[in-house]
């Protein structure tokens, strides 16, 4: 007799519920709808403004809502209503289009200085992946203008015949990009995402010819979109109203070029001798080779007579050529951290740190900063060792008033969540308004102190309803080859030490469209600068848990009310149907 073996194979439903409205939802469309079956444009509006704090929106408003809706749910029907079902109203209030949890226009003042502001800053932004290896390309510029950022650093470099001007993250293997490529790029994307200006901050490691020749560049390029400041430097930012669709560079001023003038000899003798003065670069000093020639050419020209002006005074139009396109100037002064964060009343400047000097800085000097930034502008940048493209958390630098907290926009991860979150805000623009208490003066001449205890100022209630549209952005097999999958969503936020918490939801398991209906509140003492972090997983019991979907949302920004959050993937990039239906309250 043969053998026969038996396979009983068991699986679970792949079936998609659609989840009924939430209890609260049932209950304002019965409240709202006077207990009926239908809630008019008059019934929708007084929900809106009661509820939803739309305090500006009219009756033609809310016909305009419901017209839509109802267009949408049923195009064939022809509807004698003009009013919505409790499906409807549902549909409404979980639509990431129709009911959003913040506002997608400008809603800031945007005629202040631009040290008001935190600005969407890039750091090393020709790079294609991690910072020793990958290439430099004007692609990953393109993609950061389009997502809204407004400053794009670039490392110019002399090509191997110093005839040309790469870009390229200099002592590693990347591969260069023509600068005049990158150029042309930021001219024609630069204002895609946002009419406000765009700062190129340039780190020079140049020749004075080579530098001549990308003021030339710079002005052929940009034309009249170049902001060329009327005197040497700027006594005060102008606002970023007024920079509308400008261009604006920021670099250090020439250091040892001569002026044309009768002082030229004594200059070139002292000009070696302030050279070795100054500070490194904050990438690290010139390449060996370039410093030698530089040196060469300095010791020479010391030895010259004066006949040399002819020469001298070629090199002082072309050093002025180049700076006076320098609309706000880098440098970090002689004398350590005190002396550079002394404010000159005169002029206003970049200061660059890096995320580890920033950190120390801020333990003996946070105040200092905090003044320094009122005025002037402060980058922040990623550490060295950060290979990978990796970032670090922003928060630091946005307690302190820094303006440019520089990110990695290709690396990924939580810490760029974050910023992108904050860049929601002001409608994506680019540019948020500093929050006041980093910009005033108390009556002692006081600033805020990032370190000070504070009481709670706000508190944040969320409620997590329910989530939808994993269905039809995954596959059914993508969470469990088995079964559906088992989401829980991770609530909190990401702000000042004290108001940073997570809290988590209870596990659904075995469905696509999870209701969970449970409340957290967050106390908070700075809501000003508090980012609403949300993250869904689902729960694998032999393995890591699987990512479903983030988003950070401005506290500030968050409309009251019952709204639909679209999350995004871990790229930012938001999914076409994936979002969660939540509640925010301010008491």
């Amino acid at each position: 007799m043969g053998n026969y073996r038996v396979c009983v194979c068991f699986s679970r439903k792949f079936k998609v519920t659609e989840a009924e409205p939430p209890t609260d939802v049932k209950e304002a469309f019965k409240k709202y709808g006077d207990g009926g079956n239908q809630m008019s444009a008059e019934q929708l509006l007084k929900f809106l403004i009661e509820v939803q704090g739309e305090t500006q929106l009219t009756v033609a408003d809310a016909d305009a809502v419901v017209r839509q809706i109802l267009q949408k749910r049923h195009p064939i029907t022809k509807l004698a209503r003009q009013a919505l079902a409790l499906d409807d109203f549902h549909h409404y209030l979980f639509s990431a289009d129709l009911n959003p949890p913040i506002n997608f226009k400008v809603n800031h003042d945007m005629n202040a200085p631009l040290s008001h502001y935190f600005i969407f800053t890039g750091h090393n932004s020709y790079l294609t992946g991690n910072q020793l290896t990958s290439d430099c390309s004007d692609v990953p510029i393109i993609k950061a203008l389009k997502k809204g950022v407004r400053v794009i650093e670039l490392d110019i470099w002399p090509n191997s015949d110093k005839d040309d001007v790469h870009v390229l993250h200099g002592r590693t293997v990347t591969t260069p990009v023509e600068l005049i490529r990158c150029l042309k790029s930021i001219k024609e994307h630069a204002f895609s995402a946002s009419p406000y200006p765009v700062v190129i901050t340039l780190e020079d490691h140049l020749t004075p010819d080579l530098q001549a020749k990308v003021a030339q560049m710079l002005t052929e390029t940009f034309g009249e979109m170049l902001f060329v400041p009327e005197s040497d430097s700027l006594k005060e930012c102008p606002s970023p109203e007024e920079l509308k669709h400008r261009i604006i560079i920021s670099t250090k001023p020439p250091k040892e070029y001569l002026e044309a003038s009768a002082s030229v000899c004594k200059d070139r003798r002292n000009s070696s001798q302030r050279s070795k003065d100054s500070e490194d670069d904050v990438w690290g000093s010139e390449p060996s080779s370039l410093t030698a020639d530089q040196e060469e050419n300095e010791k020479s020209d010391s030895d010259k007579s004066c006949e040399d002006d002819d020469d001298a005074t070629h090199r002082g139009h072309v050093a002025s050529a180049y700076k006076r396109l320098i609309a706000i100037h880098a440098g970090k002064p002689k004398g350590g951290l005190k002396e550079a964060l002394k404010i000159d009343p005169d002029k206003v400047r970049r200061l660059s740190l890096s995320e580890q000097a920033l950190e120390k800085a801020a333990e003996s000097h946070g105040t200092e900063i905090v003044r320094f930034t009122q005025r002037n502008i402060l980058r922040v940048y990623p550490k060295g060792t950060r290979f990978n493209s990796s970032n670090y958390k922003p928060l630091i630098g946005w307690m302190h008033g820094a303006q440019m907290v520089a990110f990695n926009m290709q690396g990924y991860g939580r810490a760029l969540w974050l910023m992108h979150g904050m860049f929601r805000a002001n409608g994506g623009c680019g540019y948020v308004k500093k929050p006041d208490f980093l910009l005033s003066v108390g009556p002692k001449n006081e600033v805020f102190d990032p370190k000070a205890k504070l009481p709670v100022k706000k508190t944040l209630k969320v409620k997590v309803y329910m989530g939808d549209g994993w269905h039809l952005d995954f596959k059914q097999t993508h969470f469990d080859l088995y079964s559906p999958p088992d989401f829980y969503t991770r609530v909190g936020i990401a702000g000042v030490p004290a108001d940073e918490i997570m809290k988590k939801t209870k596990t659904k398991e075995d469905i696509w469209t999870p209701v969970w209906d449970e409340e957290f509140t967050f106390p908070l003492t700075v809501p000003e600068l508090a980012l609403l972090r949300i993250e869904v997983h689902e729960y694998d019991m032999s393995e890591k848990d699987d990512f479903a979907g983030q988003t950070c949302i401005p506290v500030s920004e968050l409309k009251p009310g019952i709204h639909a959050v679209p999350l995004c993937n871990r790229k930012g990039e938001k999914y076409s149907s994936v979002r969660l239906l939540m509640r925010f309250e301010f008491v």
